[in-house]
């Protein structure tokens, strides 16, 4: 009668190494006292959710205050859903948010760290290992079961209304005999390999999570594949060998494992590995017709990282945002310490929220709105040229042909106590101030102004012609303002609006309608920044010329 070690070595016969020479090849990190390893293990298969992003930058962001290691572990064993350089673009998108692993997967062809390698298809080795010494001590076998054979055992569960799986009793190969499974090994029948659990779904397991406390959870009983019939490893038992060998401590993800939690705490206590502590982030929602659903890669453009850098959002507000997301204190600290690095805030399990968190794109609008008014113009106008490059070639050969022109614009009303806040994102930026450039105000039709309708042309003519013969630019703002009450009242308009709504009769409009005329000569347009900061840039000349060039079409 053959043995089970006799099965693991017709299974693995080139497998000589053993789970001890696996514990000598990656010993125990050298860290100081609660240092924090974590990881981020994306799949290459697709864009960065924001989701990940948010998992990754709390993974991130706890190692690197404790002075621990952040790893990024590369998770490519579906070899039917990769897509190719999906693995790559995640390592670049995660860079933009300063998501930067200390070591682990880099790209394709490179890796950092001593405890690789980080991609799972490259460590089949490692695995097998694992996997023969469980099938040595009984607790793995090989499963022969069709297709055929699952749908039938399935069908039998949902007639009898009991919990659908592969196990116990519903576990046909479970029990076979060790000389009928290496016959049919022998035999070149099709296998996976199966863990073999000693759990009772009619029995709890207790345990503690370090953000939604103390949890009881249904004890697993499934005899679940550990490896598929490629010779790759499935998610729940590659976790337990990655994050066990490579010295993992704290395991964030998103609360949607907590479902898998006692495979993962199962196969742990089996191989006698430490369990690591294990952290269950609330999952980011979204309402959809008064109800709460997980953020979705088809139906959200928000879902997608990607959306966050082509609109430009900038990294730092949208960083500060998912901290909202990650603390309930994060707004308070912000608040307390305005001139602060977001990076100085202290990340804790305890301020973490219990429940999904609704992603707000409005409030992502409002921190980077806030955000980018107190930037510096020169360093702002570094980082929207950064953008424009890749993102609006236009925008990018604008900013490029005068950089000093483009920051005086950007510097409208910016370095001062209260700044404007114009500026959500890069991308607003354009549209905004585009009338500043010559090409794009001559390509403005003149013919279709939105002059007032309730005010007479000429009269509008009248204001416009007055001020080209009595400019001055060398006034400060309140002169120049002065000045322009003066113009509206020597043309009957009220030089404030108060006084126009008393007595709407005796006035052909207000001050406010005489600026107005002025702001759509100039920017095409009824709204503009700061006017009298727009003459300053655009210059004495250049205003009288756009003055006159819109008074031949009124």
């Amino acid at each position: 009668m053959s043995s089970l070690l006799d099965l693991a070595n017709l299974i693995f016969p080139d497998i000589k190494e053993t789970v001890a020479d696996l514990e000598k090849r990656y010993p125990k990190r050298n860290l100081p006292e609660g240092a924090m390893v974590t990881r981020f293990a994306p799949s290459p298969t697709g864009f960065l959710h924001t989701g990940s992003l948010f998992t990754s930058l709390v993974s991130s962001y706890l190692a690197k205050q404790s002075k621990g290691v952040f790893y990024i572990r590369l998770e490519d064993t579906d070899t039917k859903r990769e897509i190719a350089g999906s693995g790559e673009s995640l390592i670049e998108q995660l860079k933009v948010f300063d998501v930067i692993p200390d070591e682990g997967y880099i790209s394709d062809t490179l890796e950092i760290g001593n405890y690789g390698p980080y991609k799972q298809s490259k460590r089949a080795a490692i695995y097998n290992v694992v996997i023969k010494y469980l099938i040595s001590i009984g607790r793995a076998y090989p499963c022969f079961c069709t297709a055929e054979e699952l749908a039938t055992l399935r069908a039998e569960q949902e007639k009898n209304k009991v919990t659908p799986g592969y196990y116990g009793e519903y576990a046909i190969y479970r029990n076979l005999p060790v000389d009928e499974a290496m016959a049919k090994i022998k035999a070149g029948v099709p296998y996976v390999i199966r863990f073999k659990s000693m759990g009772n779904h009619n029995n709890k397991v207790f345990f503690h999570d370090e953000i939604k406390g103390d949890l009881e959870l249904t004890e697993n009983d499934q005899d679940i594949v550990i490896l598929k019939s490629d010779g790759l490893p499935t998610y729940h038992f590659a976790h337990l060998v990655d994050d066990h060998f490579m010295h993992t401590t704290h395991i964030t993800r998103g609360e949607e494992w907590l479902s898998s939690l006692p495979i993962h705490l199962e196969l742990f206590d089996t191989m006698g590995f430490e369990r690591p502590k294990y952290a269950h982030l609330p999952v980011i929602m979204k309402v959809e017709n008064g109800n709460r659903r997980k953020l979705s890669k088809r139906k959200d453009l928000e879902a997608a990282v990607s959306y966050f850098l082509e609109q430009g959002y900038p990294k730092y507000g949208f960083i500060e945002y998912l901290l909202t997301i990650a603390n309930s204190n994060y707004e308070a600290w912000r608040e307390a310490n305005l001139d602060k690095d977001f990076h100085e805030f202290v990340l804790t399990f305890e301020k973490m929220s219990l429940d999904g968190a609704l992603f707000d794109i409005e409030k992502v609008a409002s921190i980077s709105k806030e955000r980018l008014a107190f930037k510096k113009a020169k360093d702002l106008k570094e980082e929207v040229k950064s953008w424009a490059q890749t993102y609006d070639v236009d925008f990018y050969n604008h900013i490029v042909k005068d950089e000093e022109y483009f920051t005086s614009i950007l510097n409208i009303e910016r370095e001062k106590e209260k700044p404007r806040k114009d500026y959500a994102k890069y991308s607003d930026i354009y549209p905004i101030i585009s009338f500043f450039y010559d090409d794009v105000y001559a390509a403005i039709d003149k013919r279709s102004l939105e002059w007032n309708p309730n005010i007479a042309r000429a009269d509008i003519r009248a204001v416009l012609l007055d001020y080209t013969q009595n400019i001055d630019l060398n006034l400060t703002e309140e002169e120049w303002f002065a000045s322009i009450k003066e113009l509206a009242v020597r043309h009957g308009f009220a030089d404030n609006v108060k006084e126009w709504k008393k007595n709407k009769e005796a006035f052909k409009g207000h001050v406010g309608d005489v600026s107005e005329f002025l702001r759509i000569a100039l920017a095409g347009r009824k709204n503009s920044p700061n006017l009298y900061y727009v003459m300053q840039i655009l210059g004495k000349d250049k205003v009288i010329d756009r003055i006159k060039t819109t008074l031949a079409y009124i």
